[in-house]
């Protein structure tokens, strides 16, 4: 193997590292935005009784 072939081979390894690293970031992201809303519900309806 030459040295641009393990170059291009390291720099392909990074990009999917860093491809599938975003991809769990934005899954992540998407549950606790979730579990926000779920918790200000929740938060609401709590006030809701409360007040009655």
């Amino acid at each position: 193997m030459t040295k641009s072939s393990i170059a291009l081979l390291g720099a392909a390894a990074i990009a999917v590292l860093t491809l599938s690293g975003c991809g769990n970031t934005i899954r992540g992201l998407g549950k606790d935005t979730a579990n926000a809303v779920d918790a200000t519900q929740d938060a609401g309806r709590s006030v809701e009784r409360a007040a009655k």
